[in-house]
């Protein structure tokens, strides 16, 4: 059966990449303008308050705990006393990484890659600044940042490898925490890890070309066709079939920029029966024709 959540996050590429890491002591503050629409800050030891625009205020970060930051502009870390005239500055952007010492505090940033469509699903789909809590949650997250702050510190034959492969995983523990503590709002990620709603949700995933109907797969999660019809709405902000449809024509993006398929090919293995039914489902729902899309986006390079 297929995992949906784990669709949407091939999908959209999804990939966490390290970019600095340092430890300090006494009183510090790192601050800076931030470049990526979605950045993470790890604390691995130590104790440490988070600011940025629009938070409302400092957060307090923990070991283990991360925040991730969605389209924020700038960002500032500060360890020790809260005399800010005594505050030491560290320039992350040449800090590297740095050995660990006792009774410091150690912070890692990364951020978070996404293609376009990505940028469009999930970027709006998170929350300004989400803090996940590593002592509140099963899910081994400070585990995680001590494997990847080991990695980062051990200078060990392929580190570099270990190190992207955990903060890939580490950005997959930073949303399953997040979606097991937020209060989500109906949406992609709401409807995605609602456990009713799951086995339809796999059928149309698995065979986005299929012409699926409601009370398919109503039977399928195992209510009836008003009640799944309700919920669904309720979880996604959208019907069942309308959901489908958005899917397929993020499938049809990715196609259209990775593929060398034609607009038929692609129409076809979405279910729609002519290029021109297509064409028009994707104008309106994109805003170009597909070929207009492929040519835009092969043209610029874009991910």
């Amino acid at each position: 059966m297929s995992d949906p959540l784990s669709d949407v996050l091939d999908l959209v590429e999804i990939r966490g990449l390290m970019s600095s890491g340092f430890a300090a002591e006494g009183a510090w503050v790192a601050r800076g303008p931030l470049e990526h629409a979605l950045k993470f800050v790890a604390l691995a030891r130590g104790r440490a308050r988070l600011s940025t625009d629009g938070d409302g205020g400092p957060l307090i970060l923990e070991p283990g705990d991360v925040a991730i930051l969605s389209n924020r502009s700038w960002l500032e870390v500060r360890g020790g006393d809260d005399e800010e005239a005594a505050a030491r500055e560290i320039d992350v952007a040449s800090a590297g990484y740095v050995p660990v010492l006792d009774g410091t505090e150690v912070v890692l940033g990364g951020h978070i890659s996404l293609n376009p469509i990505g940028e469009a699903l999930l970027v709006q789909a998170l929350p300004p600044v989400g803090h996940v809590r590593a002592a509140t949650t099963t899910v081994p997250l400070r585990a995680r940042v001590d494997q990847l702050l080991d990695e980062v510190t051990g200078d060990r034959i392929g580190s570099s490898f270990a190190v992207r492969q955990h903060a890939q995983l580490l950005v997959l523990d930073m949303l399953r925490v997040y979606l097991g503590q937020a209060a989500l709002p109906p949406g992609w990620l709401r409807v995605l890890t609602d456990e009713r709603l799951h086995p339809a949700l796999a059928l149309m995933h698995a065979e986005p070309g299929t012409a699926w109907r409601l009370e398919t797969l109503a039977r399928a999660a195992a209510m009836s066709r008003t009640a799944f019809a309700t919920r669904f709405r309720a979880m996604a902000g959208m019907p069942p079939l309308t959901y489908l449809g958005r899917w397929r024509m993020l499938l049809a993006q990715r196609a259209l920029r990775d593929g060398d398929d034609s607009v038929g090919t692609v129409a076809t293995t979405l279910g729609y029966s002519s290029e021109s039914a297509f064409s028009t489902a994707f104008k309106r729902e994109v805003g170009e024709a597909p070929l207009r899309y492929r040519k835009r986006q092969r043209g610029t390079g874009s991910r």
